[in-house]
């Protein structure tokens, strides 16, 4: 077997000599953290005979372009790669296994089995709810012979989907329940740390001193603190959320809010009565064709229920080249009648429904949720700002932003239609719904009194 040999800079050894049970490594662009996360899981499988071993990152581009080939060249003549698998075998009965959850759920594919070791590449790119099921498969798998406590390793940078739990567990130190100071180990690496880099591509450094100011502090400096946290502070599970269904007045409009892809449907019933919106049931599924989620939604609706109109992204009125159909067709063929085009205005949609959830009536919230929203419940809170324009919400990852984006057109929906100049700096809170139905009576005057 030929001899591998690799030159740590000191960070890198901390992290390969760490045995913590959860260890972080990294803070900033630039540190040579994949590069030690696979050597450092590398290492254990040519030390631990029989360990098991699973290592993520959230897509399969990144798995492959960050993990797969290289481990290949490094690994040739040493170890095994089983393409079906998906997973490095080695002679002495040791095998890395790589692995990727571009959804939320795709973790759960997970549940059932045992490694000693889970790396978590990019752990800010991963939610809690990920990061937590992951810790039940982390346990003693059955092969080693040798005594050895089993351990999560993580890599990270400030920002993304998981920057509150990472920075709460490693930066902060701020423990919860059976949480355990002494179990929690965490490695502040810069790019100034990594000698190959700094010898062979020295202008990087400028690349990233020219970074945004916020976005400069947190991938040159590692400062967590230069990230804002959740898109949506105002909002409070304690606050918007209702245990079972609200209680919704007599005569109340009742209304759907759908944002429709087949990666995700994300439909919201939702209903108004001129002064607060109620959002009591939801449909979230992935998978569904365009005829398929027009018929569950329907199937959804309670017959006694009078929905008013539905409430779909524009797109879904875009012809498709291959049938000359649009979506809207497809769905109202279906069953789903009574569909009308969103206002799409992103960051004037995000301000109205901030609004909605900053601003009480009489004590009471504007904004109440049914806790039987369970998604929407969980993808609010865990929205970003946007990196580049700084009112909107971040893309990525696109799993939690279906029922916020269904939301959104929601509100906008329940909005006074102003001239675009005058929309971007609108504010409800000068408006009353009473004057908003005024203005919306004209284009919705058959829907409203359907």
């Amino acid at each position: 077997m030929r001899e591998i040999v690799i030159e740590p800079n000191e960070k890198q050894k901390s992290f390969f000599e760490s045995t913590a049970r959860y260890t972080a490594y990294g803070g900033a662009r630039g540190g040579g953290k994949s590069w030690a996360m696979r050597m450092k899981l590398i290492l254990l499988a040519l030390n631990y005979s029989g360990i098991q071993i699973l290592l993520l990152r959230r897509t399969l581009a990144e798995l492959r372009e960050n993990h797969l080939l290289p481990m290949t060249a490094i690994l040739k003549d040493i170890a095994k790669y089983v393409a079906s698998e998906k997973e490095f075998r080695f002679p002495n009965g040791s095998r890395i296994k790589l692995g990727y959850c571009e959804s939320v759920n795709d973790v759960l594919q997970f549940q059932g089995q045992a490694y000693e070791v889970i790396g978590l590449e990019e752990a800010t790119h991963f939610t809690e709810f990920q990061f937590q099921a992951l810790t039940e498969s982390n346990r003693y798998a059955g092969c080693m012979t040798e005594k050895f406590s089993p351990r999560m390793y993580f890599t990270c940078n400030p920002g993304g989907v998981g920057h509150d739990w990472v920075k709460r567990l490693f930066i902060d130190r701020c423990f919860r329940g059976s949480e355990k100071a002494d179990d929690y180990l965490f490695i502040k690496s810069l790019v100034f740390d990594n000698r190959f880099l700094m010898e062979n591509n020295p202008e990087y450094v400028e690349t990233l001193k020219n970074l945004p100011e916020a976005r400069r502090k947190a991938m040159l400096y590692g400062d967590w603190e230069a990230f804002e946290g959740a898109f949506f502070p105002e909002f409070s599970q304690k606050l918007h959320v209702q245990r079972g269904l609200p209680d919704i007045p007599a005569g109340a409009i009742r209304f759907r809010a759908l944002d429709y892809g087949l990666d995700m449907t994300a439909c919201l019933w939702c209903a108004t009565d001129g002064k607060r919106l109620f959002v009591y049931r939801e449909l979230y599924q992935s998978g569904l064709l365009l005829s398929e989620a027009a018929k569950r939604i329907c199937a959804m609706t309670d017959k006694s229920e009078i929905i008013r109109y539905t409430v779909a992204s524009p797109d879904l009125w875009s012809r498709r080249q291959e049938s000359g159909r649009s979506g809207f067709d497809i769905m109202s063929q279906n069953g789903l009648t009574r569909l009308i085009k969103a206002e799409n205005s992103r960051i004037a949609g995000w301000r109205v429904l901030r609004e909605y959830l900053a601003n009480g009536i009489d004590g009471k919230p504007r904004l109440i949720i049914s806790d039987e929203c369970k998604n929407l419940i969980r993808c609010l809170p865990l929205l970003r700002f946007d990196s580049h324009i700084r009112e909107d919400a971040a893309g990525t990852p696109h799993e939690i932003t279906h029922a916020p984006e269904a939301l959104r057109y929601a509100v906008m929906s329940r909005t006074p239609k102003l001239p675009p100049k005058q929309i971007n700096a609108f504010a409800p809170s000068v408006y009353s719904f009473d004057d908003a139905r005024e203005q919306e009576r004209g284009e919705f005057e058959d829907i409203i009194n359907y």
